[in-house]
């Protein structure tokens, strides 16, 4: 049985875009889906044998202009590199999506030529691989106003405090960190953003324990103690690091609304296809009942309606036209929705959609983090309403 989403994303993008995105897709059904299930169970981050495929494909590369050695694709390609790895596992397709969108796109967006020469070609090939410092112990939404401090001393900053929840820690060479360097400055103008190399003095990685979403997933903790970096650290302009962070999460709201549509495509091919295959009550496939057809359709009309939707939103980034509100809206939504139907997918698959290895469980699980990740719904509810507010 064909999958819905490749026929909904054929007419929806260019035909060297769907190419594109019948090669991942056909990476992601050779290397990850015969083998998730056996990490899942062995409790292990996924291999590094992958991600370096990964790197062999050029996934690590994809937004990167080539003459920094990248493939010189845009939004729509990291989106649809999303729903290729998504569909399998969220915890695959997060590993490039974080290292492109949270990692190389603000280096690619704000940073120096100098920065850019020094590090794009190694991201580009996946020889190294940055982490986006934002989330703190302390700091949920209001991610605006950090904890971690950055104070001058001489031509150089010390930088002091923690980071949590930071997506590829693991596997980083370098951590952009979102520091206060200006406790009264006006709100927006208080923060800076800096490049630190992983092992740099004083700092210290831990990978979280007890986490059961995206379980492939490197999650770290990342202190710094004192650590010491030049000017040349500097990532943007100095008191600019909330424009760095809202330009790096427009686009990541995108990925993380792709992955939520993954699952429901997922979701939607498992449940109609055993719809049709189990047979109950007077030798009949389940899926002749209106109930479950329901299911089904709702499913349907929402991947359809989201996915024309997630598209247009990465024409516009692309296009540098895309509102804060709009990405925000689409994340929000997409996150909602498929976290809604999944389980009423689960409930027309009974009881064995409560095995690991049929699938539904993962997604379900691995939903949770579109609805918190690049901001809670809850927070971006507030985002949103701004421009219904204004006279």
């Amino acid at each position: 049985m064909p999958r819905r989403i490749d026929h909904y994303l054929q007419s929806l993008v260019h035909e060297d875009k769907f190419e594109f995105y019948e090669v991942v897709r056909d990476f992601a059904d050779a290397e990850v889906a015969p083998h998730v299930l056996k990490w899942e169970r062995d409790h292990v981050l996924l291999p590094e044998s992958v991600i370096a495929q990964m790197g062999e494909i050029g996934l690590f590369g994809l937004p990167i202009k080539e003459e920094y050695g990248g493939q010189g694709g845009d939004m729509t390609d990291l989106v649809l590199m999303g729903l290729a790895l998504g569909y399998h596992s969220h915890s695959a397709a997060i590993t490039p999506g974080a290292a492109i969108s949270l990692g190389a796109k603000p280096l690619q967006l704000c940073g120096t030529e100098e920065q850019k020469k020094e590090h794009l070609p190694d991201l580009a090939a996946g020889k190294r691989m940055f982490v986006f410092g934002l989330s703190e112990p302390g700091r949920g939404s209001d991610a605006a106003n950090p904890e971690v401090t950055a104070k001058k001393k001489g031509n150089a900053w010390v930088i002091q405090g923690e980071k949590c929840w930071s997506t590829n820690a693991r596997w980083a060479s370098h951590v952009i960190v979102h520091a206060l360097t200006d406790p009264d400055g006006p709100n927006g103008r208080r923060s800076t953003c800096f490049i630190v190399p992983m092992d740099a003095k004083g700092v210290f990685y831990q990978e979280m324990s007890g986490k059961k979403v995206w379980e492939q997933s490197s999650t770290g903790q990342i202190m710094f103690d004192a650590v010491e970096v030049p000017e040349s650290a500097v990532l943007g302009e100095v008191n600019d690091g909330f424009k760095v962070m809202v330009t790096t999460l427009n686009g990541g709201r995108l990925f993380i609304g792709a992955l939520a549509l993954s699952s429901l495509a997922f979701a939607l091919d498992k449940t109609r296809r055993y719809a049709e295959e189990r047979i109950q009550f007077d030798d009949q496939p389940i899926g002749r009942f209106q109930r479950v057809q329901d299911v089904i359709i709702d499913m349907d009309v929402a991947l359809e309606r989201n996915l024309t939707w997630l598209m247009h939103c990465s024409k516009r980034f692309d296009e540098n036209k895309l509102d804060r509100e709009q990405a925000a809206k689409v994340k929000m939504d997409s996150s909602r929705v498929a976290s809604e139907l999944l389980p009423l997918a689960m409930e027309v698959c009974g009881g064995v959609a409560c095995l690991d290895e049929f699938g539904l469980i993962r997604h379900l699980n691995d939903l949770f983090v579109t609805r918190v990740g690049e901001g809670s719904n809850f927070a971006l509810k507030d985002l949103i309403v701004r421009p219904l507010r204004r006279d």
